[in-house]
């Protein structure tokens, strides 16, 4: 008899002990670092966030100190802007007047602001971080029925410890005694207004910068870069030229122009130079990474184009361009480049032929027996993508080039516009191949 209540006493005992395990276990993620758990939160929406509080008191004020704070449509909106935005300010105030850790970075993305309150309570947001030693400060918004732009206040430019900026549909007009933002390593701007002096004052006083991105900036001509460090440039949009100073540690370069650039505004900003092509190369020995899109080639072969470039690209090892193939100049400065990286892995060009209503007869023809007539310079390339194919002898031409000069290419990927003419693929096929690995492939 007491050995059957022995022994059912430790069954219950150990049931007991296993139901303390499994609670303890299920509540593992509770006791894991402040830090663990602040991490683990910064990869939800900030609505889901506030919503586990609920979960137990421990978690009650967790979210109190998270180090991300992003109000977007994905985190705090609904598809109902109307509602949302009667209690927007309250959502933010109520968040940043709790928040009881550092703040890392603050996102606020609003694009349809429709009361002209909310323009003063972004003000006194961004006044209430530059006290926070904010690091990241995104801010995208849009008046659109007034069609303005958002003016920064000037609060945003004494915030020295900003690391990374992103500003959308702002206007920037700092104080006459900004100096630039001390610690700033990453500036993305899209759609924004400034001066072309308070961008150059803005480049050069960012010491630190490593990556910038322009997207559409209005009021600006010409594009003057002093960055020491920059290592990452990205810009789309009309301008008349770049220029950089003081640049040299370049590794990614993505130009976009849509510009069509004059004849007269070319010779305008040569500035007694011999080619805009070795201006933009000059010492750039860390460039890794080339995009030149829209007619940005047009400006770079303004001027006198050498065969090659006094100082080859050693480390450039992918190049993307953007060539009209009815223009001479072009064609010889895409030349000038495969001859003057030795590195080149891959290549991608982007054919486009502007007519502009001329007959094809005219069509100027380059003088490839000339080309082919000098000594071999081997291209290194691999890879090579050529989209946008038409079927003109031009076009034919460099593709004949390429693979009677690249003794190591593998593979060629051609892909032609709707509607070209049929016999290509047989003239292709006829193309004489220096390297006996290259594949060329026709995309239809």
């Amino acid at each position: 008899m007491c050995l059957c209540i022995n022994l059912k006493g430790r069954k219950q005992k150990k049931k007991l002990t296993r139901q303390t395990v499994i609670e303890t276990v299920t509540d593992r993620i509770s006791c894991l670092p402040s830090h663990v758990i602040d991490h683990i939160l910064s990869y939800l929406p900030i609505r889901e966030a506030v919503r586990t509080s609920v979960l137990s008191k421990i978690w009650k004020n967790k979210w109190y100190t998270l180090p991300n704070l992003v109000f977007d449509r994905q985190g705090v909106f609904s598809e109902d802007a109307l509602v949302n935005q009667s209690k927007l300010v309250k959502i933010v105030d109520h968040v940043l007047l709790v928040h009881s850790g550092p703040i890392n970075m603050f996102k606020f993305s609003e694009y349809d602001l429709i009361d002209e309150v909310l323009v003063s309570d972004i003000d006194r947001w961004i006044l209430h971080l530059t006290g926070r030693f904010i690091i990241k400060f995104v801010l995208e918004v849009l008046m659109e029925e007034k069609e303005e732009y958002y003016k920064i206040p000037w609060c945003l430019f004494s915030c020295q410890s900003l690391h990374y900026l992103k500003l959308q549909w702002c206007w920037l007009k700092p104080p006459k005694e900004f100096g630039g933002f001390r610690n700033l390593t990453s500036l993305d701007l899209n759609l924004v207004t400034m001066t072309q002096d308070v961008f150059e004052n803005l480049i050069s006083g960012c010491p630190l910068l490593e990556k910038l991105k322009l997207t559409e900036v209005d009021g600006l001509t010409q594009i003057n870069i002093h960055a020491p460090n920059l290592k990452i440039f990205e810009v789309f949009g009309e301008f008349e030229g770049i220029r950089f100073h003081n640049t040299f540690q370049l590794v990614t370069v993505i130009v976009d122009s849509r510009l069509n650039l004059s004849p007269e505004n070319n010779l305008r900003t040569l500035h007694g130079r011999s080619s805009k092509l070795l201006d933009f190369f000059d010492r750039r020995p860390h460039l890794q990474s080339l995009v030149i899109g829209s007619c940005f080639l047009k400006y770079l072969a303004a001027g006198l184009l050498p065969i090659k470039l006094p100082t080859p690209c050693i480390g450039l090892s992918y190049l993307s361009l953007s060539i009209n193939f009815d223009d001479l100049k072009e064609i010889s400065a895409a030349l000038c480049l495969l001859r003057s990286s030795p590195n080149l892995q891959k290549l991608k060009i982007s054919a486009r032929i502007e007519l502009h209503n001329v007959p094809l007869t005219t069509v100027s023809v380059y003088n490839w027996d000339e080309t082919f007539s000098r000594p071999a310079t081997p291209i290194q390339v691999r890879h090579v993508t050529i989209d946008g194919i038409s079927g003109f002898q031009p076009e034919l031409d460099f593709i004949r080039f390429l693979l009677l000069y690249s003794p190591v290419l593998e593979k060629m990927v051609v892909k032609p516009i709707v509607n070209v003419r049929p016999e290509l693929v047989p003239e292709l096929i006829r193309f004489k191949r220096v390297s006996g690995e290259a594949e060329v492939i026709y995309e239809v």
